[in-house]
């Protein structure tokens, strides 16, 4: 396994997240953070300030971890159209294409 999406929602804590990402085996770790709202790398309130703390802790975990690089932090679906992950874990999964590799 090599490219992984990790789905980061409200649903799933951080550590059956990392859990599942390092069952994975990755090299290379892109993160989708989905619920944020749409500028919550600039929002200023209590809420979007925690969850960049959340999602800071959470990419040196991975990489703490795994060893993966994480290459990538999106926060729309629509940034990652197109890209390819040979495994897509966390968050509600909708995705096309084939068995693998799989296509946002």
């Amino acid at each position: 396994m090599s490219d992984l999406l990790a789905i980061v929602g409200d649903g799933q804590s951080d550590e059956e997240l990392l859990n599942e990402i390092a069952r994975g085996h990755p090299r290379r770790v892109t993160v989708l953070v989905e619920g944020g709202g749409a500028d919550w790398g600039a929002d200023e309130s209590g809420r979007a300030k925690a969850l960049r703390d959340r999602i800071a802790d959470l990419l040196a975990a991975i990489e703490r971890r795994t060893g993966a690089v994480v290459v990538g932090l999106a926060g729309s679906r629509d940034q990652l159209r197109g890209w390819r992950f040979d495994r897509i874990v966390g968050g509600p999964v909708r995705v096309t294409g084939g068995p693998a590799p799989l296509t946002i």
